[in-house]
């Protein structure tokens, strides 16, 4: 059965459970005077306790969920991470690993079994899951597939760090996932989309005049292209991000940060004819534009503009240690190996999957281009891990 937008229709307890979801963002929206930024939207409808698409219970990874991640391909994605960082684990002291938002646990899974391999591992792999649901499906999984003694080694926080450390921080597609704002150019002026409701109750999108923090934002990001934006032009930024890479880092006292996400440089997110931005919604394996659609049974992202993040990352304190696509960056760090050991395995299930795990990671209609990674380094050495196609040119 499909619903009037061509999205497979859902249960009813799934429909109730987003019917609730509604009534706290119709809620919200009330209680600020009729209208909530769309950032503050999008934040309630992906983590609203209990109710918030990464916060209740239904199955997002996987053939069984809405999107298919890297590491949910096989383990290739993790050990071609693990062989990029192990000369940054190997050389530091009792090290530890921070995994952003650990998905089904797969990541960790083939991490630290690969790390054993490699005698890296770290003293710790925590895992910053805001998820109660994802956590304990995440603690589930390696305690029944990991070996006690690696088991062990894994924990689960709250928040960031809140003390000095050293090793790696990772995220992969968490950067997409953060509550977006949204803005919009009338008459040469900065306005932020806002969410407001109908005489129905159904959500309605206004534009408000921005705020200093988001006018300011996009006035950086016209000087950046050199160019004020056109008029009517719409699209997404992160002003937060700075304030968040240093919140999840700040206290990095040596080691690296990798992250992994779909986006472009600057100059190409904000192309002219990319003039309602780069919003995507998932849900049942298909991607659309509706915001609005089902709150709490959908995912919403928006891509990641990979300059902002080099500045953020650099204002942090950290050292910018390269930027290349995923496809360059397995290719730099273990990916031909993986293939010969794919291709000399007898024809098979086993030998066809490994090869189709590698294409899906690889291929450029794939995640091989969409998906770029760029890394951030304090006192450890990095670049080698982006020796590959490295695109910094392009920031």
């Amino acid at each position: 059965m499909m619903s009037t937008f061509g999205l497979p229709e859902p249960g009813a307890a799934a429909r109730e459970h987003s019917a609730r979801l509604v009534d706290v963002l119709q809620a919200a929206i009330r209680h600020e005077r009729g209208a909530i930024p769309f950032a503050r939207f999008m934040e309630l409808a992906l983590y609203a306790p209990g109710l918030g698409y990464y916060s209740a219970g239904a199955m997002k990874f996987g053939e069984a969920g809405d999107f298919i991640t890297a590491p949910e391909l096989g383990p290739v994605f993790a050990e071609c991470v693990c062989e990029a960082v192990a000369p940054v684990l190997r050389g530091l002291s009792r090290p530890g690993f921070l995994e952003l938002g650990g998905g089904s646990g797969a990541f960790a899974l083939a991490f630290l079994r690969h790390a054993e391999r490699l005698a890296v591992l770290p003293e710790r792999y925590a895992i910053l899951e805001p998820s109660a649901d994802l956590r304990q499906r995440q603690q589930q999984a390696l305690r029944e597939q990991l070996p006690p003694a690696l088991f062990a080694r894994c924990d689960w926080l709250d928040g960031p760090p809140e003390g000095p450390w050293k090793g790696v921080l990772f995220a992969n597609e968490v950067l997409d996932a953060l509550p977006t704002t949204r803005f919009a150019i009338h008459h040469g002026e900065v306005y932020e989309e806002f969410v407001s409701l109908d005489a129905e109750g159904g959500f309605l999108r206004v534009d408000q005049p921005a705020d200093a923090l988001v006018r300011a934002a996009v006035r950086h990001v016209e000087r950046s292209l050199g160019a004020p934006l056109p008029e009517g032009y719409r699209s997404e930024l992160l002003p937060q991000l700075p304030y968040w890479v240093q919140a999840i880092g700040g206290l990095l006292e040596q080691g690296a940060m990798l992250f992994v996400d779909y986006g472009y440089p600057r100059r190409e997110f904000y192309l002219p004819e990319r003039d309602d931005g780069t919003l995507v919604c998932h849900y049942r394996h298909r991607a659309h534009g509706d915001p609005f659609f089902l709150p709490g049974l959908q995912d919403i992202t928006a891509f990641v503009d990979f300059t902002a993040l080099a500045e953020a990352g650099v204002q942090a304190g950290f050292d910018f240690a390269g930027y290349c696509s995923q496809a360059g960056f397995l290719i730099a760090n273990g990916l031909p190996q993986r293939i010969a050991e794919a291709e000399a395995l007898p024809e098979g299930r086993e030998r066809h999957r490994r090869l189709n795990e590698i294409r899906k990671l690889t291929l450029p209609g794939e995640m091989g281009e969409r998906f770029q990674v760029m890394g951030f380094s304090r006192d450890v050495e990095l670049s080698a891990a982006f020796a590959f196609g490295e695109l910094s040119r392009r920031l």
